[in-house]
């Protein structure tokens, strides 16, 4: 009967916490229908509310722009908008980090969240994952004499929220794993890791 349950939760488990994060990413995107005017928002244009219409929405007009940002008028439209954007207080120092971030993280070349390290974290003899997003800032590097390395460090079983540290190099251990299997790693407070681990062990032929 045990092996059965098991066996059944193996089946659910996973494909309900699918559908969990499907759903809530799904009502994320559709919350931005309540950004258009009322009269064109789909649920009052249809009648009736379509769930994931908003997603669907969201999609087109994210690729729509990309689109149009590609061509030479289209870079000269963002070119101007971000022009006006930098003469605004407060608005161009947020506007301007958070599209270098995004640059840097959707970049081919660029090396953030590339790299697994370990880090003792939140005290010395505690290890924990941790994810490089930079090189360390020259002052901090300029005060402190060492090479500091620029890290992520993400909360479990959410790795949305975090904290950003400066380590020194010398400090971090860099992992052989990848960025996927260090965030497998993080959701499942580590018992994926652990798992895959014993598998690969138990593949292996054993010396006589």
């Amino acid at each position: 009967m045990k092996r059965y349950l098991v066996a059944g939760l193996l089946v659910w488990l996973p494909l309900g916490v699918t559908l969990l994060v499907v759903r809530m990413l799904i009502n994320w995107l559709d919350g931005f229908t309540t950004l258009l005017p009322e009269q064109y928002r789909p649920e009052n244009i249809l009648g009736y509310a379509v769930p994931g219409l908003g997603a669907v929405l969201t999609i087109l007009v994210v690729l729509v722009t990309g689109i149009i940002a590609a061509n030479f008028v289209g870079r000269r439209f963002v070119k101007a908008w971000e022009q006006l954007l930098a003469r605004i207080p407060l608005v161009r120092s947020i506007y301007s980090a958070s599209k270098q971030l995004t640059e840097t993280v959707f970049s081919d070349s660029g090396q953030s969240f590339r790299q697994v390290v370990m880090v003792e974290f939140p005290r010395k003899g505690v290890w924990t994952l941790a994810f490089v997003t930079g090189r360390g800032i020259v002052e901090a590097e300029a005060v402190l004499e060492k090479d500091m390395t620029n890290i992520y460090v993400p909360t479990t079983p959410n790795p949305t929220g975090g904290y950003f540290l400066m380590v020194p190099k010398e400090e971090l251990i860099e992992l052989d794993m990848s960025v996927d299997e260090g965030l497998k790693t993080i959701l499942s407070m580590g018992a994926v890791s652990a798992s895959e681990r014993a598998m690969k062990l138990a593949a292996q032929p054993v010396n006589p």
